[in-house]
């Protein structure tokens, strides 16, 4: 069975977009450009031929890896979300208790994550150990650099 991919309507909406965009508008283009290089005569030294085949397969996979988020998305309601533990889209506020520093992580989906910005995934070991969690829970964490520990010392919902 396939791992379930929590998200967002809204990123739920936007998946549907982009492939409906990347079926109806990018391939044809690329099977257009594979039929002008095909017409160009020998395909077994036409590079760009050979370049567009490529990118009509890459582009395919993409479709792909998308269709099967959707066909594995676990829709998220916001408001239906309990505001004091932490879960998707939850903002999470951490004490390091090695370094006696804060740190913020934002709980997000399969899509949405971008580390620099502090937005994990809540999949993740980081996400995972500190989903359903409250305040002034502690949490051990095993990363490839040893164990993190964390005390929750907020949580916050921009819904």
């Amino acid at each position: 069975m396939a791992e379930q991919v929590p998200m967002t309507r809204e990123k739920y909406n936007q998946l549907r977009e982009e492939v409906e965009h990347l079926e109806n508008v990018e391939m044809p283009l690329v099977a257009e450009k594979i039929a002008e290089a095909r017409a160009e005569g020998d395909l077994k030294e036409n590079a760009e031929y050979h370049a567009q085949r490529e990118n009509q397969g890459m582009l395919q996979a993409k479709i792909n890896q998308k269709k099967q988020m959707i066909a594995n998305a676990f829709i998220i309601d916001p408001s239906k979300v309990s505001q004091d533990v932490v879960g998707l889209l939850a903002t999470v506020v951490v004490n390091d208790l090695d370094y006696d520093d804060e740190e913020e992580f934002t709980m997000v989906g399969a899509g949405d994550e971008d580390y620099d910005a502090g937005k994990i995934l809540s999949t993740s070991p980081i996400g995972a150990a500190l989903m359903g969690k409250k305040v002034g829970d502690k949490v051990e964490i095993e990363v490839p650099k040893g164990k993190l520990k964390f005390e929750i010392v907020g949580i916050k919902y921009d819904l």
